[in-house]
């Protein structure tokens, strides 16, 4: 069984351009000034694809998706 992958955000380096949210609206929505907020920080199997996707697509590498515990 894999571990669980989990997302975070680099709060400092995010410029709130929403793109992650785009990408990857089941689990990232944006407040009210366009910054990312985590619906849920584990990723399901079924988005982690998309998830990698958000993570490389962020312009300020502010995304970021780590192992979880096993």
């Amino acid at each position: 069984m894999s571990r669980p992958r989990t997302l975070r955000i680099d709060r400092i380096t995010c410029t709130g351009q929403g793109l992650c949210a785009e990408l990857l609206p089941e689990l990232i929505a944006l407040d009210e000034w366009g910054y990312p907020v985590l619906k849920d920080r584990t990723v399901p199997d079924r988005l982690r694809t998309h998830a990698r996707r958000a993570v490389a697509a962020c312009p300020r590498l502010a995304l970021h998706s780590d192992r979880g515990r096993p």
